[in-house]
């Protein structure tokens, strides 16, 4: 391997990773050499995906916190810190969906979105920026976007408003915390193949729709961010600061 995406010494913390694309992007951090810590809200589901990992011979640990508890991302953080873990590699992944016209749309569906997507992320990179800083060996932050951070579709106003959000956040991130040797960039994904999207897949006529509006002519798969997630969270991308990069098999170029 590269020493440029060598990750071998450092420890990633993937929020929302017990599954679909935070677990794909586990994966691929885990093979370039990076020991993960795996998160979600429930213990049994954490303790699994990291049985998973471990059975691939990786090193893995389980991170169990909800992104939009304050008291329990801080309590998270100062565990690891006792035990002299150091979060080199943030990846706010944890989000949800919630489909609905915006006119039938209840304003607690669209805070629950919004706090778990957007100010989730603040919450988490907060905590971990704060040490990252403290250490002076910088760090990396890798926030998840969405095709949403860039064109809006209906029914899901608050995910496009805090995928947008995101967007900015990353780049208020990169502003601020820059001068410390901390790089934080997002990743905005495509049209994947996740259980968030089931509804959708299965949806002929939406499945039709993608196939028929991607140049790829297809769904992308969550393996296939691993490669950007890498390359984020590797030395290679030391001067890229504030940036999203879009995996969606060329959709937005026709946009």
């Amino acid at each position: 391997m590269s020493p440029l995406f060598n990750l071998s010494g450092r420890t990633a913390l993937i929020t929302g990773s017990v599954r679909g694309i935070g677990f794909s992007l586990a994966e691929g951090l885990a093979a370039a050499g990076a020991r993960i810590l795996i998160n979600g809200r429930q213990q049994t589901a954490v303790d699994e995906a990291v049985a998973r990992l471990r059975a691939a011979g990786h090193a893995a640990e389980g991170c169990v916190f909800d992104v939009i508890d304050e008291a329990a991302v801080e309590a998270a953080f100062a565990a690891l810190d006792a035990r002299g873990i150091t979060v080199d590699i943030l990846i706010n992944n944890a989000g949800i969906q919630f489909r609905k016209p915006m006119v039938e749309l209840e304003v607690a569906d669209w805070q629950r979105v919004i706090d778990t997507n957007l100010t989730g992320a603040f919450i988490v990179a907060r905590a971990a920026a704060k040490r990252m800083i403290a250490r002076g060996q910088g760090g990396k932050i890798i926030n998840i976007g969405s095709l949403t951070s860039e064109a809006a579709r209906a029914t899901v106003a608050p995910y496009t408003a805090a995928k947008g959000g995101i967007k900015m956040l990353t780049r208020a991130m990169a502003a601020e915390w820059a001068p410390h040797n901390i790089q934080a960039n997002a990743i905005g994904p495509g049209y994947i193949l996740t259980e968030m999207n089931t509804a959708l897949i299965e949806n002929a006529a939406f499945d039709a729709w993608v196939r028929a509006s991607n140049p790829s002519g297809r769904w992308g798969n969550p393996d296939e961010l691993a490669g950007t997630a890498v390359y984020l969270a590797s030395t290679a991308s030391n001067y890229v600061n504030g940036q999203i990069i879009y995996v969606d098999g060329g959709w937005l170029a026709v946009l």
